[in-house]
């Protein structure tokens, strides 16, 4: 189930605290998380659906992509938070911990047709990340590095080093499968440029955005995640240098000094896509 359109900045939002509710109608994201899980206190679990449904029955949050993340199927919250989400009129609905395919279709057994995320933080699920892709409703995987990496007792380092088995093999299940993928939290959010070094290697990687907990967060992520100037005029340049050369039907093209084949217009095309989904975003 493939997810055609941008997802560079995706924000968690508490469900249970109308003020970032509201807040949060009016930010440069591309998506939502709106979160009964981690970001709720245990008194407020149950008031939390009826705030969150109040807010998403409002409406106002314009192009920006929907997710509510539930709590897991094994606490005393989970299946009702499923069943309150299915109602809200999501475009998604996020489990967390799934260890396996099995654990979405305990979730489609009370959203339906409903899309499902998986967020991937143990180390089951990443053992097993394939097989969750390749469930029939899943349409994104989000990172939960922080849970992971408590799990695998890893040590923090900036170039996450710990953590890239894990993250390539989500990765590698989610672009096998036609997924959206998004990496996980960068924690000190008053770090401007930590934050920068991780969206660049999140976007290096592949990922196609990432999560966020601070609005503070956003402009950065955006702009990492986005095609820049010079990819675009690449992009441009190789398009038109093989369509000349594809004309006459002679030679190869040649871009900057290098050859450009199928393969590279392909991404050139799906580059200059990206750049007017974002720019239809801006406008609407």
């Amino acid at each position: 189930m493939a997810l055609d359109r941008p997802l560079r900045s995706v924000l968690y939002i508490p469900g249970s605290k109308p003020r970032a509710l509201d807040k949060a109608r009016g930010l440069p994201v591309d998506a939502i998380i709106f979160d009964l899980e981690d970001a709720v206190s245990l008194e407020e679990k149950e008031s939390a659906r009826a705030t969150l449904a109040d807010a998403l029955a409002q409406g106002g949050y314009g192009a920006r992509f929907n997710i509510v993340r539930i709590n897991a199927f094994d606490t005393a919250w989970g299946r009702d938070d499923a069943q309150a989400a299915a109602a809200m009129g999501a475009d998604a609905v996020l489990l967390p911990k799934v260890n396996g395919p099995a654990d979405l279709d305990a979730l489609a057994a009370i959203t339906g047709d409903m899309p499902l995320w998986a967020m991937m933080e143990t180390p089951l699920g990443m053992i097993n990340a394939a097989a969750i892709a390749a469930h029939p409703k899943l349409q994104g995987m989000v990172m939960g590095t922080n849970d992971l990496a408590k799990e695998l007792q890893s040590r923090f380092r900036a170039d996450r080093l710990p953590l890239q088995t894990g993250l390539g093999l989500c990765l590698l299940a989610a672009k096998a499968h036609g997924c959206a993928i998004v990496d996980g939290v960068y924690n000190a959010f008053k770090d401007d440029a930590g934050l920068q070094v991780e969206c660049d290697q999140g976007r290096d990687m592949g990922f196609d955005g990432k999560t966020l907990i601070h609005p503070a967060q956003v402009d950065i992520a955006n702009g990492a995640f986005s095609p820049s100037e010079d990819e675009i005029d690449l992009a441009r340049r190789q398009i038109a240098a093989f369509e000349e050369v594809e004309a006459s039907g002679q030679g190869v093209a040649v871009v900057d000094g290098r050859i450009v084949e199928n393969l590279h217009i392909v991404t050139a095309r799906e580059t200059l896509a990206k750049a007017d989904a974002i720019a239809a975003m801006a406008e609407g």
